[in-house]
This record gives C-alpha cells, structure tokens and sequence, in this order.
C-alpha cells in the first residue's frame, strides 16, 4: 500500500512529467513547422542516421559543458535535453514510418 506522501509525490512527478511532455510536444511541432519534414527524411545517409548525427552533437555539447563547468553562451543546457527528446520522438516515428509519409525513411 502506497503512503500517503508517496501518493502524492506520484502526483506531483505526473503533473511536472505531463508539463514537460507538453512544453516538448509544442517546441517539436514550432520547429517543424520551420524545418518541415524532408530535414529529417532526406539527410545524408538516411533519417536515422541524421538523427544519429544530431543526437551525437547534442550529447557531445552536453558533456563538454557538464565537464568543463562551463556557462553555455548560447542555447541552455535545457534547450539541449529538449532537443535529444525531441529528436528521440521523431526517431520512434521514422521507426514506426509516422514520420514523413511521403518518403519511405527506414
């Protein structure tokens, strides 16, 4: 039986997880209203290998601010988490062919 403080940290960890899903879902359609699909779909290499590279960079920025102690000078390290889960997302639909319907990806 879950106490009552555990229920409530449940609570609290779905409301801040459904506000970040949202915060995620809106930033991904703003920006592929901007890029459109074929970024993705048409990278060198194919869609998973775009992304591939992308996520790469991501992650590399990522450690060499958190080794370094650095102070990002452009995009915050938030807006690099959100994009590595954003271009997690599209890769479950490039897997799933939801991404761009019109070109076969996978």
């Amino acid at each position: 039986m879950m106490s009552d403080t555990q229920a409530r940290r449940e609570v609290h960890l779905e409301t801040h997880m459904d506000s970040a899903v949202r915060e995620l879902s809106d930033l991904l359609l703003s920006k592929h209203r901007d890029y459109g699909p074929k970024n993705i779909s048409l990278a060198p290499g194919g869609a998973l290998n775009g992304l591939r590279v992308r996520m790469h960079d991501k992650l590399a920025r990522i450690n060499n601010l958190v080794d370094s102690g650095a102070d990002p000078q452009h995009e915050s390290m938030e807006d690099s988490f959100k994009d590595m889960a954003n271009y997690a997302i599209i890769g479950l639909l490039v897997l799933r062919g939801q991404w761009d319907e019109d070109i076969r990806t996978v």
